[in-house]
């Protein structure tokens, strides 16, 4: 067993990026809730048993460096699955009379408030964590028939280089529990592709993760700080 008291570093600063450019990397996957957690035990997918016992309000973050050998070049990186994330544009709303773009956002709020949505407002996009089926979100907005509002479907991971550490930790780490196949009121009906709304994809891109190196466990050696502020 490996007792992880601090974070390392994480594989998107310069300095671990240059230094697991050639190491073994054997991954530590958890999801959105494990990663809100102090104190959890997971074994890698390598078989490595971790104890994670890091400070209270510390966040574990996805690429986070928990055990490097120098030596051996091998090392042990987190990695968070994340749920999908409905993206709504508002963008179109501009187009609109000042007093119905203004009761457009509040009928909006009130269709995500009804049903106890967590979201994250960020210049004209709300990003909406899965946390009901996306058939069900899928009929929910299309009930109500938003106009000139449209909305997507992308994987969280491609969202997350777009946010400020503080803004993912507010949107993943507020949709708790498993996905719900219910809502409060009752749609039925919709396609879920959403395409009456005609919308292309959004084009993100994510950084490149830890996935692509050789998954080897290394032994863990040294000692090392959580140098995050």
């Amino acid at each position: 067993m490996i007792l992880i008291k601090t974070v390392l570093g994480n594989i998107d600063e310069p300095a671990w990026a240059a230094r697991l450019a050639t190491a073994s990397i054997d991954l530590m996957e958890i999801d959105q809730w494990e990663a809100q957690k102090s104190r959890f035990r997971k074994t890698t997918a390598n078989g490595a048993e971790l104890a994670v016992s890091v400070d209270r309000g510390t966040h574990i973050r996805d690429g986070d460096v928990l055990v490097w050998d120098a030596q051996g070049l091998a090392a042990i990186v987190v990695r968070i699955e994340l749920r999908d994330v409905m993206i709504v544009h508002l963008d179109g709303l501009a187009r609109l009379a000042p007093d119905v773009a203004m009761r457009t956002c509040v009928e909006l709020g009130h269709a995500m408030g009804n049903q106890h949505w967590p979201a994250l407002v960020k210049d004209n996009v709300v990003y909406v964590p899965l946390t009901v089926d996306r058939k069900v979100m899928t009929s929910v907005m299309n009930t109500y028939r938003f106009e000139v509002i449209r909305y997507e479907f992308v994987p969280g991971r491609e969202v997350v280089p777009y946010l400020a550490p503080h803004e993912s930790r507010r949107l993943f780490g507020g949709a708790e529990g498993p996905v719900h196949s219910h809502t409060h009121e009752d749609y039925a009906g919709i396609d879920e592709t959403g395409r009456a709304y005609g919308h292309p994809p959004l084009h993100v891109h994510a950084h490149s993760g830890a996935g692509s190196h050789e998954h080897t466990s290394p032994a863990m050696t040294g000692s090392a700080h959580d140098h995050r502020e």
